[in-house]
Protein backbone atom coordinates (compact mmCIF):
# COMPACT_ATOMS: atom_id res chain seq x y z
CA UNK A 1 0.00 0.00 0.00
CA UNK A 2 1.33 3.20 -1.31
CA UNK A 3 1.63 5.83 1.47
CA UNK A 4 0.05 9.26 0.73
CA UNK A 5 2.65 11.65 0.23
CA UNK A 6 1.31 14.31 3.21
CA UNK A 7 1.91 11.43 5.43
CA UNK A 8 5.79 11.23 5.08
CA UNK A 9 8.27 12.07 7.78
CA UNK A 10 10.56 14.90 6.57
CA UNK A 11 13.09 12.05 6.22
CA UNK A 12 11.08 10.18 4.08
CA UNK A 13 10.21 13.04 1.64
CA UNK A 14 13.25 14.24 1.20
CA UNK A 15 14.31 10.13 0.57
CA UNK A 16 11.96 9.63 -1.60
CA UNK A 17 12.34 12.67 -3.73
CA UNK A 18 15.91 11.82 -4.41
CA UNK A 19 14.85 8.40 -5.46
CA UNK A 20 12.40 9.40 -8.14
CA UNK A 21 14.46 12.09 -9.60
CA UNK A 22 16.49 9.16 -10.10
CA UNK A 23 14.70 6.96 -11.57
CA UNK A 24 13.31 9.76 -13.75
CA UNK A 25 17.35 10.02 -15.03
CA UNK A 26 17.04 5.92 -15.70
CA UNK A 27 13.67 6.39 -17.21
CA UNK A 28 15.17 8.98 -19.88
CA UNK A 29 18.15 6.86 -20.20
CA UNK A 30 15.65 3.84 -21.44
CA UNK A 31 13.54 5.68 -23.25
CA UNK A 32 16.71 7.04 -25.65
CA UNK A 33 17.66 3.53 -25.95
CA UNK A 34 14.15 2.30 -27.04
CA UNK A 35 14.31 5.41 -30.01
CA UNK A 36 17.70 4.14 -30.81
CA UNK A 37 15.79 0.67 -31.56
CA UNK A 38 13.01 1.86 -33.21
CA UNK A 39 15.07 4.08 -35.37
CA UNK A 40 17.28 1.43 -36.28
CA UNK A 41 14.85 -1.63 -36.40
CA UNK A 42 11.23 0.25 -37.23
CA UNK A 43 10.16 1.06 -40.75
CA UNK A 44 8.70 3.99 -41.83
CA UNK A 45 5.49 2.02 -42.97
CA UNK A 46 5.24 0.93 -39.30
CA UNK A 47 5.83 4.26 -37.89
CA UNK A 48 3.68 6.10 -40.34
CA UNK A 49 6.27 9.08 -40.36
CA UNK A 50 9.80 9.71 -41.81
CA UNK A 51 11.12 9.12 -39.24
CA UNK A 52 10.97 8.62 -34.79
CA UNK A 53 10.72 12.26 -33.66
CA UNK A 54 8.06 12.67 -35.37
CA UNK A 55 6.14 9.34 -34.09
CA UNK A 56 6.98 10.50 -30.84
CA UNK A 57 5.48 14.26 -31.27
CA UNK A 58 2.09 12.32 -32.35
CA UNK A 59 1.97 10.07 -29.89
CA UNK A 60 3.15 11.80 -26.42
CA UNK A 61 3.28 15.03 -25.33
CA UNK A 62 6.49 15.80 -26.08
CA UNK A 63 7.21 19.08 -28.53
CA UNK A 64 8.81 18.62 -31.71
CA UNK A 65 11.85 20.20 -30.22
CA UNK A 66 12.09 17.75 -27.36
CA UNK A 67 11.05 14.59 -29.59
CA UNK A 68 14.35 15.82 -32.21
CA UNK A 69 16.58 16.35 -29.18
CA UNK A 70 16.13 12.32 -28.14
CA UNK A 71 16.24 11.49 -31.90
CA UNK A 72 19.80 13.00 -32.00
CA UNK A 73 20.76 11.48 -28.34
CA UNK A 74 19.76 8.32 -30.05
CA UNK A 75 21.94 8.40 -32.56
CA UNK A 76 24.62 10.51 -31.17
CA UNK A 77 25.22 8.49 -28.38
CA UNK A 78 26.03 5.15 -30.38
CA UNK A 79 29.45 6.77 -31.21
CA UNK A 80 30.30 7.40 -27.42
CA UNK A 81 29.93 4.55 -25.32
CA UNK A 82 31.39 6.51 -22.63
CA UNK A 83 28.91 9.65 -22.97
CA UNK A 84 26.06 6.09 -23.27
CA UNK A 85 27.64 4.78 -20.51
CA UNK A 86 26.68 8.17 -17.71
CA UNK A 87 23.52 8.54 -19.08
CA UNK A 88 22.72 4.92 -18.66
CA UNK A 89 23.53 4.64 -15.35
CA UNK A 90 21.61 7.53 -14.06
CA UNK A 91 24.85 9.62 -13.03
CA UNK A 92 24.93 12.23 -16.07
CA UNK A 93 21.13 14.13 -17.12
CA UNK A 94 20.22 13.93 -20.71
CA UNK A 95 20.98 18.23 -20.88
CA UNK A 96 24.36 17.92 -20.09
CA UNK A 97 24.73 14.04 -21.77
CA UNK A 98 23.58 16.40 -25.48
CA UNK A 99 26.01 19.39 -24.53
CA UNK A 100 29.26 16.97 -24.57
CA UNK A 101 27.91 15.32 -27.35
CA UNK A 102 27.40 18.66 -29.33
CA UNK A 103 31.07 18.82 -28.47
CA UNK A 104 32.23 14.98 -29.05
CA UNK A 105 30.48 15.63 -32.81
CA UNK A 106 31.52 18.63 -34.05
CA UNK A 107 35.09 19.07 -32.17
CA UNK A 108 37.31 21.99 -32.67
CA UNK A 109 39.12 22.30 -35.87
CA UNK A 110 42.87 22.14 -34.49
CA UNK A 111 42.50 19.81 -31.18
CA UNK A 112 43.65 16.42 -31.62
CA UNK A 113 42.11 13.44 -31.63
CA UNK A 114 43.59 12.54 -27.73
CA UNK A 115 43.33 15.78 -26.84
CA UNK A 116 39.44 15.30 -27.30
CA UNK A 117 39.46 11.73 -25.74
CA UNK A 118 41.06 13.90 -22.48
CA UNK A 119 38.42 16.69 -23.02
CA UNK A 120 35.72 14.63 -23.26
CA UNK A 121 36.54 12.46 -20.45
CA UNK A 122 37.13 15.30 -18.23
CA UNK A 123 33.55 16.20 -19.15
CA UNK A 124 32.44 13.80 -18.59
CA UNK A 125 33.73 13.21 -14.67
CA UNK A 126 31.96 17.50 -14.64
CA UNK A 127 28.73 16.20 -15.66
CA UNK A 128 28.38 13.38 -12.94
CA UNK A 129 26.56 13.77 -9.82
CA UNK A 130 24.71 16.33 -7.89
CA UNK A 131 27.57 19.17 -8.26
CA UNK A 132 27.70 18.78 -11.81
CA UNK A 133 26.83 22.58 -13.29
CA UNK A 134 26.72 23.17 -16.72
CA UNK A 135 28.01 26.60 -16.99
CA UNK A 136 31.45 24.76 -16.33
CA UNK A 137 30.69 22.55 -18.63
CA UNK A 138 30.17 25.12 -21.38
CA UNK A 139 32.82 27.33 -19.95
CA UNK A 140 35.42 24.41 -20.75
CA UNK A 141 33.83 24.16 -24.24
CA UNK A 142 33.84 27.78 -24.83
CA UNK A 143 37.92 27.31 -24.05
CA UNK A 144 38.75 24.44 -26.19
CA UNK A 145 36.72 26.46 -28.77
CA UNK A 146 39.09 29.12 -28.37
CA UNK A 147 42.33 27.06 -27.83
CA UNK A 148 41.79 24.89 -30.65
CA UNK A 149 38.75 26.15 -32.87
CA UNK A 150 40.93 27.60 -36.00
CA UNK A 151 44.20 29.83 -36.83
CA UNK A 152 41.77 32.48 -37.00
CA UNK A 153 41.14 34.91 -33.54
CA UNK A 154 37.85 34.10 -32.30
CA UNK A 155 36.33 37.88 -32.46
CA UNK A 156 37.52 36.97 -36.64
CA UNK A 157 36.39 33.54 -36.94
CA UNK A 158 33.05 33.31 -38.95
CA UNK A 159 32.94 29.87 -38.90
CA UNK A 160 31.84 30.09 -35.29
CA UNK A 161 28.77 32.67 -35.79
CA UNK A 162 25.45 30.97 -34.67
CA UNK A 163 21.78 32.20 -34.21
CA UNK A 164 19.50 30.55 -32.24
CA UNK A 165 15.41 31.74 -32.57
CA UNK A 166 13.41 29.43 -30.19
CA UNK A 167 9.82 29.86 -30.03
CA UNK A 168 8.29 30.31 -26.20
CA UNK A 169 5.07 28.30 -24.68
CA UNK A 170 3.82 32.03 -24.22
CA UNK A 171 4.23 32.66 -28.28
CA UNK A 172 6.99 35.15 -28.05
CA UNK A 173 10.26 35.04 -29.12
CA UNK A 174 14.23 34.20 -27.63
CA UNK A 175 17.16 34.99 -29.56
CA UNK A 176 20.80 33.81 -28.86
CA UNK A 177 23.45 34.89 -31.23
CA UNK A 178 27.37 34.56 -31.32
CA UNK A 179 28.86 36.79 -33.83
CA UNK A 180 32.41 37.67 -34.85
CA UNK A 181 33.41 41.16 -34.86
CA UNK A 182 32.58 42.22 -38.04
CA UNK A 183 28.79 41.23 -37.72
CA UNK A 184 28.61 42.28 -34.37
CA UNK A 185 29.97 45.97 -35.78
CA UNK A 186 27.33 45.79 -38.60
CA UNK A 187 24.35 45.40 -35.62
CA UNK A 188 25.92 47.96 -33.06
CA UNK A 189 26.00 50.48 -35.96
CA UNK A 190 22.49 49.43 -37.17
CA UNK A 191 21.40 49.97 -33.77
CA UNK A 192 22.77 52.82 -32.61
CA UNK A 193 20.78 55.63 -34.00
CA UNK A 194 17.65 53.83 -33.67
CA UNK A 195 18.42 53.48 -29.80
CA UNK A 196 18.97 56.85 -29.08
CA UNK A 197 16.11 57.69 -26.00
CA UNK A 198 13.13 59.96 -27.50
CA UNK A 199 12.27 62.34 -24.94
CA UNK A 200 8.28 63.54 -25.23
CA UNK A 201 7.56 66.94 -26.86
CA UNK A 202 7.37 68.44 -22.86
CA UNK A 203 10.51 67.08 -22.08
CA UNK A 204 9.55 63.83 -20.28
CA UNK A 205 12.36 61.53 -20.63
CA UNK A 206 12.12 58.32 -22.62
CA UNK A 207 10.37 55.69 -19.79
CA UNK A 208 12.44 52.74 -22.04
CA UNK A 209 14.79 50.83 -20.80
CA UNK A 210 18.16 50.77 -23.27
CA UNK A 211 17.17 47.34 -23.70
CA UNK A 212 13.75 47.71 -24.82
CA UNK A 213 15.12 50.83 -27.16
CA UNK A 214 17.64 48.14 -28.63
CA UNK A 215 14.08 45.65 -29.00
CA UNK A 216 12.12 48.72 -30.75
CA UNK A 217 15.43 49.13 -33.32
CA UNK A 218 15.59 45.54 -34.31
CA UNK A 219 12.17 45.60 -34.70
CA UNK A 220 12.60 48.93 -37.13
CA UNK A 221 14.82 47.50 -39.03
CA UNK A 222 13.22 44.28 -40.14
CA UNK A 223 10.54 46.85 -40.80
CA UNK A 224 12.70 48.49 -43.07
CA UNK A 225 13.80 45.59 -44.58
CA UNK A 226 10.39 44.07 -45.33
CA UNK A 227 9.72 47.34 -47.11
CA UNK A 228 12.53 47.21 -49.59
CA UNK A 229 12.28 45.90 -52.86
CA UNK A 230 15.86 44.57 -53.02
CA UNK A 231 14.89 41.60 -51.03
CA UNK A 232 15.56 37.97 -52.13
CA UNK A 233 12.07 36.10 -53.21
CA UNK A 234 10.88 32.88 -51.63
CA UNK A 235 8.55 30.97 -52.95
CA UNK A 236 8.12 33.20 -55.81
CA UNK A 237 6.97 36.37 -53.15
CA UNK A 238 8.83 38.89 -51.68
CA UNK A 239 9.28 37.74 -48.20
CA UNK A 240 6.37 39.64 -46.05
CA UNK A 241 4.32 39.36 -42.99
CA UNK A 242 0.75 36.59 -43.66
CA UNK A 243 -1.92 37.61 -40.90
CA UNK A 244 -4.35 34.51 -41.23
CA UNK A 245 -8.13 36.22 -39.79
CA UNK A 246 -11.57 35.66 -40.70
CA UNK A 247 -14.05 38.04 -42.12
CA UNK A 248 -16.14 38.07 -38.78
CA UNK A 249 -13.46 39.07 -37.34
CA UNK A 250 -11.47 41.61 -39.17
CA UNK A 251 -14.67 43.27 -39.23
CA UNK A 252 -15.25 43.04 -35.66
CA UNK A 253 -12.15 44.47 -35.49
CA UNK A 254 -13.36 47.99 -36.73
CA UNK A 255 -10.14 48.95 -38.15
CA UNK A 256 -11.41 49.24 -41.62
CA UNK A 257 -13.08 52.86 -43.13
CA UNK A 258 -15.62 50.68 -44.93
CA UNK A 259 -16.89 53.66 -47.05
CA UNK A 260 -12.96 53.46 -48.68
CA UNK A 261 -13.80 49.48 -50.26
CA UNK A 262 -17.31 49.46 -50.31
CA UNK A 263 -17.00 49.01 -54.07
CA UNK A 264 -13.43 46.76 -54.76
CA UNK A 265 -13.44 43.17 -55.77
CA UNK A 266 -11.70 41.72 -52.61
CA UNK A 267 -14.72 43.07 -50.16
CA UNK A 268 -17.39 41.82 -52.58
CA UNK A 269 -15.62 38.09 -53.00
CA UNK A 270 -15.12 38.31 -49.39
CA UNK A 271 -18.79 39.55 -48.34
CA UNK A 272 -19.95 35.75 -50.42
CA UNK A 273 -18.05 33.97 -47.21
CA UNK A 274 -20.79 35.31 -44.70
CA UNK A 275 -22.83 33.31 -46.61
CA UNK A 276 -23.41 29.63 -46.25
CA UNK A 277 -19.49 28.20 -46.17
CA UNK A 278 -18.16 30.52 -43.47
CA UNK A 279 -20.97 31.69 -42.06
CA UNK A 280 -21.47 31.67 -37.96
CA UNK A 281 -24.46 29.87 -37.47
CA UNK A 282 -25.05 26.13 -38.98
CA UNK A 283 -27.34 25.75 -41.47
CA UNK A 284 -28.96 22.64 -40.50
CA UNK A 285 -28.56 22.71 -36.81
CA UNK A 286 -28.84 26.58 -36.01
CA UNK A 287 -26.24 26.49 -33.42
CA UNK A 288 -23.65 29.13 -33.15
CA UNK A 289 -20.39 27.65 -34.28
CA UNK A 290 -18.62 30.72 -32.82
CA UNK A 291 -18.91 29.52 -29.33
CA UNK A 292 -17.23 26.33 -30.21
CA UNK A 293 -14.63 28.21 -32.33
CA UNK A 294 -13.46 29.73 -28.62
CA UNK A 295 -13.60 26.60 -26.93
CA UNK A 296 -9.75 27.30 -25.68
CA UNK A 297 -9.88 30.41 -25.99
CA UNK A 298 -10.69 33.89 -23.85
CA UNK A 299 -11.84 34.78 -27.95
CA UNK A 300 -8.74 37.65 -28.24
CA UNK A 301 -6.90 35.56 -30.77
CA UNK A 302 -8.72 36.07 -33.56
CA UNK A 303 -5.28 36.22 -36.05
CA UNK A 304 -2.93 33.36 -37.10
CA UNK A 305 0.63 34.28 -38.32
CA UNK A 306 2.51 31.02 -39.81
CA UNK A 307 5.69 31.19 -38.06
CA UNK A 308 4.35 32.67 -34.13
CA UNK A 309 0.67 31.60 -34.49
CA UNK A 310 -2.41 32.81 -32.76
CA UNK A 311 -2.12 36.64 -32.73
CA UNK A 312 -4.17 39.11 -30.18
CA UNK A 313 -6.65 41.35 -31.49
CA UNK A 314 -4.85 44.52 -30.77
CA UNK A 315 -1.91 43.51 -32.77
CA UNK A 316 -4.72 41.93 -35.61
CA UNK A 317 -6.11 45.28 -36.04
CA UNK A 318 -2.59 47.18 -36.34
CA UNK A 319 -1.38 44.90 -39.34
CA UNK A 320 -5.21 45.02 -40.92
CA UNK A 321 -5.23 48.84 -40.94
CA UNK A 322 -2.45 48.88 -43.23
CA UNK A 323 -1.63 46.06 -45.62
CA UNK A 324 -2.53 44.63 -48.86
CA UNK A 325 -5.68 42.54 -47.91
CA UNK A 326 -6.95 39.51 -49.88
CA UNK A 327 -10.08 37.56 -49.62
CA UNK A 328 -10.29 33.87 -50.15
CA UNK A 329 -14.02 31.89 -49.64
CA UNK A 330 -13.45 28.45 -47.77
CA UNK A 331 -16.35 25.96 -47.53
CA UNK A 332 -16.89 24.39 -44.61
CA UNK A 333 -14.36 21.77 -44.79
CA UNK A 334 -11.48 24.72 -45.33
CA UNK A 335 -10.74 24.48 -48.73
CA UNK A 336 -10.62 27.58 -50.97
CA UNK A 337 -13.41 28.30 -53.48
CA UNK A 338 -12.42 32.10 -54.62
CA UNK A 339 -9.21 34.32 -54.33
CA UNK A 340 -10.36 37.71 -54.94
CA UNK A 341 -8.07 40.72 -55.84
CA UNK A 342 -5.80 41.95 -53.64
CA UNK A 343 -6.29 45.44 -52.58
CA UNK A 344 -4.50 47.97 -50.14
CA UNK A 345 -6.62 48.97 -46.96
CA UNK A 346 -4.87 52.33 -46.84
CA UNK A 347 -4.69 53.77 -50.12
CA UNK A 348 -1.91 55.91 -51.82
CA UNK A 349 -4.18 59.03 -51.89
CA UNK A 350 -4.87 58.36 -48.04
CA UNK A 351 -1.11 58.33 -47.22
CA UNK A 352 -0.53 61.71 -49.19
CA UNK A 353 -3.71 62.83 -46.61
CA UNK A 354 -2.21 62.01 -44.15
CA UNK A 355 1.15 62.76 -44.76
CA UNK A 356 -0.04 66.65 -45.32
CA UNK A 357 -2.29 66.55 -42.24
CA UNK A 358 0.30 64.95 -39.63
CA UNK A 359 3.59 65.60 -40.95
CA UNK A 360 5.13 61.83 -39.19
CA UNK A 361 3.52 59.60 -36.87
CA UNK A 362 0.95 61.36 -34.87
CA UNK A 363 1.30 59.42 -31.55
CA UNK A 364 2.89 62.08 -29.39
CA UNK A 365 6.28 62.36 -28.65
CA UNK A 366 7.48 60.05 -31.61
CA UNK A 367 8.40 62.15 -34.35
CA UNK A 368 8.99 59.77 -36.84
CA UNK A 369 9.20 60.69 -40.12
CA UNK A 370 6.13 59.96 -42.71
CA UNK A 371 8.42 57.68 -44.58
CA UNK A 372 8.60 55.82 -41.76
CA UNK A 373 5.12 55.52 -40.42
CA UNK A 374 2.37 53.23 -41.53
CA UNK A 375 -1.73 54.10 -41.73
CA UNK A 376 -4.02 53.83 -39.68
CA UNK A 377 -7.96 54.27 -38.91
CA UNK A 378 -7.78 56.15 -36.34
CA UNK A 379 -9.92 59.29 -35.84
CA UNK A 380 -7.40 62.12 -34.97
CA UNK A 381 -8.97 65.54 -34.84
CA UNK A 382 -7.55 67.95 -37.96
CA UNK A 383 -7.24 70.82 -35.88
Amino acid sequence: MTTEIWQLSEAELLADAAAVSHQIQLLEARRIALVAEIDTRVSREKLGFPGPAGWLTSTTLLTPSKANKIVALARGLKNFPDIADAVNTGSMTVDHAALILGFAETPPKLLPQAGQDMARAAMITAATGPGARTDKIREAITKLKDTYGSEKPPPEDTDRNELFASKMLNQRLCLKADFDAVTAEKLFTALSPLTEPRPAADGTPDPRSPARRRADAFGHILDRYLASSDRPTEGGEKPHINLHIRLQDLHSLSCQNSDDITDDETTRAAAGSDSDPDSDTDSDTGSDRGAYRDLFGDGTSVGWLPWMGPLSRNTSRQLACDCLLTAIVMDENGNPLNLARTARTVTAKQKRALTARDHGCAFPGCGKPAAWTEGHHIPMPLS
